[in-house]
């Protein structure tokens, strides 16, 4: 299956999946690691040990840079 995924802010990635293919396993394909981003399937969470089943998901990463100190 082909899965289109959006990062937030970021690049968007065209993947082929297999059936036994998690949401962290996508998530991994994209550079990323489960703990860093939330995985959003038409706006709704899902979990990560969760076998991909749609075509089009979006990864919200939930830190991203950070504050500079003098």
């Amino acid at each position: 299956m082909d899965v289109t995924v959006d990062v937030v802010g970021e690049d968007t990635h065209e993947l082929t999946v297999d059936a036994e293919t998690t949401y962290a396993d996508l998530v991994r394909e994209t550079g990323w690691s489960p703990q860093e981003v939330t995985v959003l399937v038409d706006g709704t969470p899902v979990p990560e040990d969760q076998r991909v089943t749609v075509d089009h998901v979006t990864i919200l990463r939930l830190i991203k840079g950070g504050s500079q100190r003098a």
